[in-house]
């Protein structure tokens, strides 16, 4: 090893040439250009084990709005909300609302969790065809899509020019759900913008509509839970191979903070605001005490992480990192 010593005469000698660099380079060549700036570029698609299941969560987009008040704490003061994001360094008046599907590989069927929001209905969301394509699969390949419930973000992508996007496949609902939704009278009032969709994209495929209920298997694998509140048939997705397990909550939680730590706060979608929050704490409490990964539909994509139970009721999410890899 060769030890170097700096005299103070030559450490004056390095500084004066590397203040000097900068003036000789600029006489000999140009300044390089500024690169383009090329945007926000977020993953497409993200995959990981399952036991012998293959589960790929697919983007269908985002949306920015204003928020989180009254979207979520509606029950609560604007200040006390804005406050509350803040200190979970989120902006206090400004969020962002993702939307992402799930695929999963059985081995033997490809299933589709929830089809986004449709292309056109809303900018940049309704991507599923194109993150489909991105993640390797085509909609053809599809075997089975599992409707966890019937709003317009979920169902919206079912059908593309009138057609079935998906065209082999069969479909799995809740019969509540379906039940609720689809009668003429539902087509006018409050119901009306679901009703019409549930018209033009679920009533097609009815027919090859297997209708759930709580603890149903939809295939080997994947049950039914019951998860009402946020509609009347909102149902989620237990999933399980080689003892490996996954949550999916669907929009039973849809904010990772604000519903998570707060699972008692009103939140606007929610149709029966108090059986919302009392699912919320059922299947966050369920997580938590078996320490499941859940997959919600609005978390954070790549929107898998793990629930801990928190002092007074609450709970806190930490994103997946490498858990789900090994």
């Amino acid at each position: 090893m060769t030890t170097r010593s700096f005299t103070r005469r030559g450490a004056l000698a390095v500084g004066a040439a590397a203040l000097a660099a900068p003036a000789i380079i600029g006489r000999i060549a140009p300044a390089a250009a500024k690169a383009p700036m090329l945007g926000a570029a977020p993953a497409a698609f993200h995959r990981f084990k399952l036991g012998a299941f293959e589960v790929t969560a697919v983007r269908d987009g985002a949306i920015q709005l204003d928020g989180p008040h009254p979207i979520f704490g509606m029950d609560q003061p604007a200040e006390a909300v804005e406050a509350y994001a803040a200190a979970n360094n989120l902006p206090p008046k400004r969020m962002e609302i993702s939307f992402t599907p799930f695929i999963v590989n059985t081995g033997a069927e490809l299933v589709l969790f929830d089809t986004g929001n449709g292309d056109g209905r809303r900018p940049n969301a309704g991507l599923l065809k194109t993150v489909i394509a991105a993640a390797g699969y085509t909609p053809e390949q599809v075997d089975l899509v599992v409707i966890s419930h019937f709003h317009p973000d979920h169902i919206g992508g079912l059908m593309e020019d009138g057609k079935p996007l998906c065209p082999n496949a069969r479909y799995a609902a809740n019969a509540v759900e379906y039940d609720f939704w689809s009668p003429a009278d539902k087509l006018s009032g409050g119901t009306e913008r679901v009703a019409k969709l549930t018209q033009s994209n679920i009533v097609p495929v009815a027919p090859k509509m297997t209708m759930l209920k709580a603890g149903d298997s939809v295939v080997s694998g994947i049950d039914a839970v019951a998860a009402a509140g946020h509609t009347p048939g909102h149902t989620a997705y237990h999933l399980e191979s080689e003892g490996k397990r996954l949550l999916f909550i669907a929009d039973a939680c849809n904010h990772y903070v604000l519903s998570m730590q707060k699972p008692d706060w009103h939140v606007r979608f929610d149709m029966d605001k108090a059986g919302a929050a009392a699912t919320r704490q059922k299947l966050l409490g369920m997580a938590a005490a078996d320490r499941i990964p859940i997959a919600g539909y609005h978390m954070p994509f790549p929107a898998v992480g793990y629930v801990e139970a928190m002092s007074g009721g609450g709970f806190r999410y930490t994103a997946a990192s490498y858990q789900l890899n090994l």
